[in-house]
């Protein structure tokens, strides 16, 4: 039997989506035997490999390395799954969009709010450059699968894979499933 190549990807968001992912406790024995997990802040892997399956993404577009990131999981998987509301929709993290360009957020809190010697880390290569906006990931690549909730209830994230594993669509259907938040 050939495993589905699993790839999980966190962009700008707390990680709850990956321990919610988690937290399916005694399924994940039963997911081993059925998935390759190709890439993943749970694993080593230092390349985005080519062929991946599916793809869940946590998190939404905030700077450079996100969106070069994203870029490269559309190109090279099948199946892209919006995988909580800040992939969905902003959420959280989107709320720094409101206040403006980014680099006066980043001069407030480095500089103005610290409490002694602020600076803003804006040497090169310390920390990527952050996008104007904060984006959902629909606003950036193509999404196939919008799997909401902050994060997502285990039973959710089950049933979603559970779908695909058995070569069908996934469909979420009931206010258990659908619900955001």
């Amino acid at each position: 039997m050939t495993k589905l190549k699993l790839a999980t990807i966190w962009l700008s968001g707390c990680s709850g989506c990956h321990m919610s992912f988690l937290d399916t406790d005694e399924w994940l024995i039963d997911l081993a035997a059925r998935v390759e997990v190709v890439y993943s802040p749970l694993v080593d892997a230092k390349v985005y490999p080519r062929d991946v399956d599916v793809a869940l993404v946590e998190g939404a577009v905030a700077n450079d390395d996100h969106l070069r990131m994203i870029g490269l999981v559309r190109a090279r998987t099948k199946l892209l799954i919006s995988f909580g509301d800040c992939a969905i929709s902003g959420n959280a993290t989107a709320l720094r969009n409101p206040l403006g360009a980014p680099e006066a957020l980043v001069r407030l809190i480095y500089a103005e709010r610290a409490d002694a010697h602020g600076q803003p880390p804006d040497a090169a290569g310390i920390v990527p450059a952050l996008l104007g906006q904060v984006r959902p990931v629909h606003a950036v690549v193509p999404v196939d699968v919008y799997l909401p909730g902050c994060p997502p209830p285990a039973a959710r994230i089950r049933a979603a894979l559970e779908q695909l594993l058995a070569g069908e669509p996934v469909r979420l259907a009931g206010r258990d499933q659908l619900k955001f938040g």
